[in-house]
């Protein structure tokens, strides 16, 4: 077995024969390779890693230079896609193989978080990632928003296609990036082929001369469904300014479908919105994301509470030994397990997928232990508590 990395032109008869007999109908069409080809550009810096036996493909697995939102700080994160394994060859270890590769090599060029969408979350987890939440989708009648029209909002709406304002979504983005907790960008090349796909809607809300919400859409059909992608507001008026313009599709339109962050609550939007809220996690087929540390460094300076414990972590490749976690001055640190003082505060043990858990705030420590994801005695919970409040990640970038 030789692992190695794929040039940009190999990964059209290396991995993308694998990733699209993995994850599209098969067998592909005959031209299906070429039209990979249009896709090549897009995929320029990734990391792109195969498992080969007597000069054949076996496996193949990518990785994406991309930024996401750790608790307000921006860090390089790998974002793991196009995992995937001819059928013979299944089940005989070269997605670890690949894995273990791909991610050492990340690491050392400095990304500190990974995110991925699984294709089974128990595979994953045992690489010590943590899941996220999914994205909800909401489909509602435009008729529904008609209480929106009579309403006055500040600022304007702009209205034009993604291939024209590309610029000012990509700021947007990038603004969403510094303020949400999880989100996560492609890199310029990945992210410009929505610019030259061209084939959305982009509206957008404008207040004293910056963006304040942004969503791309487009519809299906006359008396079809208008179809948001994720719906991004700043505040309460900016989305008002996004479904207001909605609801002028009144005759146009049955439905409206959009998707939305999991801290939305479209249910509580207006008083009389009858709306079918939904998030569905599903093996194979819609999977919920997941992340995980890196690098302890990920942690250094993240806000924190007044907390400290000492904490043993086991069982990861990329995580490991005991360490001071101390937030008492409001920043944390990350020390040496044997530091002043660290014998006397309490100890907890975590696996990487539990310690990324409290990290992301997707677990209390209760349900890491309850998960058998560490040991965490009650007076380590509390601290922990203290040091990673529970919080809710966005992940936003779909790979």
């Amino acid at each position: 077995m030789i692992i190695r990395r794929l040039t940009a032109e190999e990964r059209l008869t290396h991995s993308f024969p694998l990733q699209a007999y993995a994850f599209e109908a098969s067998p592909m069409p005959p031209n299906r390779v070429e039209e990979f080809r249009a896709y090549l550009p897009y995929n320029a810096g990734n990391r792109t890693l195969v498992v080969e036996e007597d000069g054949g493909s076996m496996a193949a697995a990518t990785a994406i230079p991309m930024r996401q939102n750790l608790r307000g700080r921006v860090q390089p994160m790998a974002g793991v896609a196009g995992v995937a394994t001819h059928p013979l060859a299944r089940r005989r270890g070269h997605v670890r193989a690949l894995l273990h590769q791909l991610l050492d090599e990340m690491r050392a060029e400095g990304h500190l978080l990974t995110a991925l969408y699984p294709f089974r979350a128990s595979f994953y987890e045992r690489f010590g990632y943590v899941g996220l939440p999914a994205r909800r989708t909401a489909v509602f009648s435009p008729a529904d928003l008609a209480p929106l029209l009579r309403a006055e909002l500040p600022g304007e709406v702009v209205w034009e296609r993604t291939g024209a304002g590309y610029d000012t979504w990509r700021a947007y983005t990038e603004r969403c990036l510094h303020e949400r907790h999880g989100f996560a960008v492609f890199p310029d090349f990945r992210a410009v082929g929505l610019r030259d796909r061209d084939d959305r809607w982009l509206l957008t809300v404008v207040r004293d001369g910056a963006t304040v919400g942004a969503v791309t859409y487009r519809i299906d059909d006359h008396g079809g469904e208008l179809i948001a992608d994720d719906l991004l507001a700043a505040d309460p008026y900016a989305r008002a300014s996004l479904l207001q313009f909605f609801a002028r599709h009144v005759d146009q339109v049955e439905r409206i479908r959009v998707h939305l962050p999991a801290d939305e609550l479209p249910e509580l939007w207006l008083t009389d919105l009858a709306v079918h809220v939904e998030a569905r996690v599903s093996r194979p087929g819609s999977p919920a994301p997941m992340a995980r540390l890196l690098h302890l460094d990920a942690l250094a300076g993240l806000p924190a509470g007044a907390g400290r414990v000492r904490v043993e972590l086991v069982g990861d490749r990329w995580l490991a030994g005991t360490h001071l976690l101390d937030g008492t001055t409001g920043r944390l640190e990350v020390l040496p397990g044997d530091s002043t003082g660290a014998a006397t505060v309490p100890a907890a043990t975590l696996t990487a997928a539990g310690l990324s858990g409290l990290a992301y705030g997707v677990l209390d420590p209760a349900e890491v232990a309850i998960r058998s994801l560490g040991e965490v005695p009650p007076d380590a919970a509390t601290e922990l508590r203290r040091l990673f409040p529970r919080a809710l990640p966005y992940l936003f970038a779909d790979f």
